[in-house]
């Protein structure tokens, strides 16, 4: 089993033990480091029966003309020259959330999900999609009747308000909700109650413009 814990990793603690996955992925520029970095997590019995996926120096053992072997994990993934750099700014990232009350985080996230729930139910013509009532994470995409996720997403721009409009790199999801794209606000853990405010006073002007 494969999680994908991109969209998770800032804003709960995560066990891959206690959640017995085989493999757990997230992005470095999710948890606050820099683009194009990414931490792949597997169990070793997987690890070690896969075979790489690019060649390259110091991923080898020996090569002949008869065979090739590869080095220990995680070398045997690892291919050239790495990027270490960015590997090391990830690193840096990964121990400032470390420094960080993820209870805290927690706290304040569950103030601001309750709050905008509350506000977006109220908007006539919102359709939030996901399960409202296991919603952990502040995390909304939505859709507005007779309104282009696309159009709200640019008139909340004009505003300081950043958001995503798309098909948030999921084809086959906006294909099972019959849309083609959705807004998405994300919230984080440097976010407070009044920038949620902000955003639903920014989204009701929004909407009542391109209405």
């Amino acid at each position: 089993m494969i999680v994908d814990g991109a969209q998770g990793i800032v804003h709960q603690k995560v066990d891959v033990v206690d959640l017995d996955c085989d493999f757990y992925v997230f992005s470095g520029h999710k948890m606050y480091g820099p683009t194009g970095t990414g931490v792949l997590y597997g169990k070793k019995e997987y690890l070690e029966i896969m075979p790489p996926w690019l060649g390259g120096g110091d991923m080898v053992g020996s090569v002949s003309f008869e065979k090739t072997t590869y080095a220990e994990l995680p070398l045997k993934f690892e291919a050239g020259t790495p990027n270490f750099i960015s590997s090391s700014a990830l690193g840096d990232a990964v121990e400032f959330m470390q420094t960080l009350n993820i209870d805290k985080i927690h706290e304040n996230e569950h103030k601001i999900v309750v709050y905008l729930l509350n506000e977006m139910a109220a908007i006539p013509g919102l359709k939030l999609y996901g399960n409202e009532e296991r919603l952990k994470t502040p995390i909304f995409s939505f859709n507005v009747d007779g309104v282009h996720h696309t159009d709200i997403a640019m008139l909340l721009d004009k505003m300081g308000i950043a958001v995503r409009s798309g098909m948030m790199c999921a084809e086959p999801l906006m294909s099972r909700f019959n849309v083609t794209g959705m807004v998405r606000a994300s919230f984080a853990a440097y976010n407070t109650i009044e920038e949620a405010e902000l955003f639903i006073i920014g989204l009701k002007k929004a909407i009542k413009l391109l209405k």
